[in-house]
């Protein structure tokens, strides 16, 4: 579990940040959403953190901004599982590997 304390970042923000808002000028949700062939509400929610990038989203943005496919799909894959790590209750947690243990010392 990564316990560095930060909030996960969704690959949304990224989209935004680091990518939309740098450019000269910089590019919108409508225009990147018509340049991509997709509807404007689907990077709007992206860019809100509402929507998950999907691989069909995924391989449209690594063509645009000349990066890969991969890199969009491990930046949602990370963000999913830092969701998934903070969602596990220490309970839990601490349920399951209880169970390993009895499992594996049998």
């Amino acid at each position: 579990m990564i316990k560095n304390g930060m909030r996960p970042v969704h690959p949304g923000e990224i989209l935004l940040e680091e990518f939309m808002k740098p450019s000269d000028p910089p590019i919108n949700a409508n225009t990147l959403a018509k340049a991509l062939e997709v509807p404007a509400n689907r990077i709007t929610a992206i860019i809100k953190g509402q929507r998950g990038i999907t691989g069909d989203t995924a391989v449209r943005l690594a063509t645009f901004f000349n990066t890969t496919a991969e890199f969009w799909m491990n930046l949602q894959k990370t963000y999913d599982l830092r969701l998934a790590e903070r969602a596990l209750s220490g309970k839990v947690r601490k349920h399951i590997e209880q169970s390993r243990e009895a499992l594996t010392s049998a």
